[in-house]
C-alpha cells in the first residue's frame, strides 16, 4: 500500500449481480471497476477468493491456492464457445436475486463446468499453466479427485489409509485410476486463474488495487494438510490436536470455535517460513495489497483442545511473534500488507502490533465508546492505518447504529460524525473516515447505499441463515451514486 491518500469499497465478488446466481469475474465484475474509477476510488477489496467451504464460508477452505469455481464467468465460457447458452440458462441457480443460493450453485456449476471441459481440454495453454503452478496444484487436483472418489468424505474420513498417508505407490495407482479427473480439476483452476489474471489486468488498468483477503487458518479437510501434515496440529489419522478460535468475547458468551488445525510454529521455523512465504508471494501474485485476518495469532493464539464443544475452555499459546512478521516483510513488496488487529486486545498484543510497524484497521462502528477516547475514533487513527465505516463481519454502520449502539453510543456517534438521516447516515459514517488522518480509508458498499441488516454479510459464531449470502442489485451501481462518493473522495483529498 503506497502512502498517498486514498479510499476503497468494500464488496465481495460473490455479492455482485449477475444473472446466473452468483457474482462473477464477467463483465458485471468489470462494470464494478468502471464504477469505481468513476467514483474516484482507487482500491477495490474483497474476501478470500478460495473455495468455499464448511458453512459457505470463504474462511473455511480446502485450499489455501486454490480458486473458488463458482466464481467463474459462464457468459464468458458462452463466448469461448466451452458452453452453450441453453446449457447454462437451463440450470436452476435459483430466482432470489438478492442472495446466493448455495444448495443450488452446488448441484449445477460443477456439471455445466465438466462439459467446459470435455470441449477445451486440449487447450495448449494448460501445460505452460501447470508448469507455472508447481506443487499446490498436481495436490490440489489429486486431492479433489481422491476426495470425490470417496463421496466428498473428509480427509480423516478417507476409507483408504495408504492414499490418507500419501503412500507411494497408492498415490501412483490413483493418479492412473482418477486421470481425467484429476486433469479436470487442473482444466478448472486454468479457467479460474485466466479470468482471474484479466479482471485484474482491467482494475490495474483501471488504477484500481484489488485488496485480497488472506486467512491466517487452513481448514482440517484441505489439499494443504494432506499435502504437509507435519506442519500442522494433527494426529496420525488427520484430526486435530488442538483447534484454533477465540475467547468469548461481544460477539458469543461461550467464544467462537473455528475447528482449524493450528500449526506446529517449531516446524515452519526450522525451514525459515517458507510454507508461508510461498503462500504470501502466491497470494501477492493475486492481489496488490494483501489484508492478512486474525493478526495477533502470529503473537498469541487461542488453542483449544479438540472435540470441545465450545471455545470456553482453550488456552493462549505463544505464536511466532516479529521473527515471523520480518520474514514475511522480506518476502513480500514493500507497503504491500494490511493486518487484521481487531478484538478485545491487551497491552503486550497492542505492542506487538506497534512493533510490527504493519497498518492495521480503525473501525467506526466500534469507535463510540461515551466512556473513552477511542483509538478508532477518526482524530486518533494514525496515518499508517486504515479507517473503515464497518467490515464484512460487523453489522452495516446504520444498522449497527439504530439496533446494536447504546444510547449514549449512538448520541455520541450522532454529535460526532454530525449525522443526518436526510443525507443518509452511511454517508455521514463514510465522511468521517473519508475524513480521518488514515492513509486509506474503506467502506463496504452496503454503507455507501446506507443499507441495514438485510445486507448484513456475516454474523461471527453463527452458521447458515443469510451469512455470505448478500448480493448488490444492478441497478444500485450507478452514476448518481458514482458522482456522490466522487465528490465526498475530493473533498477530503483522496
Amino acid at each position: 500500500m503506497t502512502q498517498k491518500r486514498k479510499s476503497g469499497i468494500v464488496l465481495h465478488i460473490t455479492s455482485l449481480p449477475g444473472q446466473y446466481g452468483v457474482g462473477t469475474m464477467g463483465k458485471e465484475a468489470r462494470k464494478w471497476i468502471d464504477f469505481l474509477q468513476s467514483a474516484g476510488q482507487r482500491v477495490w477489496q474483497i474476501l478470500p477468493l478460495s473455495p468455499t467451504g464448511f458453512g459457505d464460508s470463504p474462511y473455511q477452505s480446502c485450499s489455501a491456492h486454490a480458486g473458488n469455481p463458482y466464481l467463474i464467468d459462464l457468459e464468458t465460457l458462452i463466448e469461448e464457445g466451452l458452453l452453450t447458452k441453453e446449457e447454462a440458462d437451463a440450470c436452476d441457480f435459483g430466482d432470489d436475486r438478492d442472495y446466493v443460493d448455495y444448495g443450488k450453485l452446488y448441484q449445477s456449476r460443477m456439471p455445466l463446468l465438466r462439459k467446459a471441459y470435455k470441449r477445451g481440454k486440449d487447450d495448449p495453454a494448460l501445460k505452460d499453466f501447470i508448469e507455472e503452478q508447481g506443487n499446490w496444484l498436481r495436490d490440489y487436483a489429486l486431492y479433489m479427485a481422491i476426495k470425490e472418489s470417496f463421496g466428498m468424505k473428509g480427509l480423516s474420513s478417507w476409507p483408504n489409509k495408504k492414499l490418507f498417508r500419501r503412500d507411494a505407490d497408492a498415490l501412483k495407482k490413483a493418479e492412473t485410476e482418477l486421470a481425467e479427473n484429476i486433469k479436470f480439476h487442473i482444466f478448472v483452476q486454468y479457467l479460474f486463474f485466466k479470468q482471474w489474471k484479466a479482471l485484474k489486468a482491467y482494475a490495474n488498468k483501471c488504477g484500481i488495487l484489488i485488496m485480497g483477503d488472506i486467512p491466517i487458518y487452513i481448514s482440517a479437510d484441505s489439499a494443504d494438510v494432506w499435502a504437509r501434515p507435519d506442519l500442522f496440529r494433527v494426529k496420525e489419522n488427520g484430526k486435530p490436536e488442538r483447534v484454533a478460535g477465540v475467547p468469548p468475547d461481544f460477539y458469543s458468551k461461550t467464544g467462537q470455535l473455528w475447528g482449524n488445525p493450528l500449526y506446529k510454529w517449531e516446524a515452519h521455523k526450522a525451514d525459515g517460513f517458507q510454507w508461508w512465504t510461498d503462500r504470501l508471494k502466491h497470494a501477492n501474485s493475486f492481489y496488490d495489497i494483501l489484508r492478512i485476518d486474525h493478526f495477533r495469532g502470529f503473537y498469541t493464539y487461542w488453542s483449544v483442545a479438540a472435540g470441545e464443544k465450545t471455545a470456553m475452555s482453550g488456552k493462549w499459546e505463544n505464536g511466532p511473534g516479529l521473527d515471523f512478521v520480518r520474514v514475511i516483510e522480506q518476502a513480500l513488496p514493500p507497503n504491500s500488507i494490511v493486518i487484521e488487529d481487531l478484538g478485545d486486545l491487551k497491552e503486550p498484543v497492542k505492542q506487538f502490533f506497534r512493533d510490527t510497524g504493519l497498518p492495521g484497521m480503525k473501525v467506526l462502528v466500534y469507535a463510540f465508546d461515551p466512556n473513552n477516547d477511542s483509538d478508532y475514533l477518526p482524530h486518533n487513527v494514525p496515518k499508517n492505518s486504515v479507517c473503515y465505516t464497518s467490515t464484512h463481519d460487523s453489522p452495516p454502520f446504520i444498522d449497527w447504529l439504530y439496533d446494536e449502539a447504546g444510547e449514549e453510543e449512538r448520541t455520541l456517534a450522532f454529535r460526532y460524525l454530525r449525522l443526518h438521516e436526510d443525507e443518509g447516515i452511511g454517508w455521514g459514517a463514510i465522511k468521517g473516515a473519508w475524513g480521518s488522518p488514515a492513509n486509506l480509508a474503506m467502506a463496504p458498499f452496503q454503507d455507501v447505499l446506507c443499507l441495514g441488516i438485510d445486507s448484513r454479510l456475516n454474523t461471527p459464531a453463527t452458521i447458515g441463515g443469510n451469512n455470505w449470502r448478500w448480493r448488490v442489485r444492478e441497478e444500485a451501481i450507478n452514476n448518481e451514486v458514482a458522482a456522490e462518493l466522487l465528490e465526498v473522495t475530493r473533498t477530503y483529498k483522496r
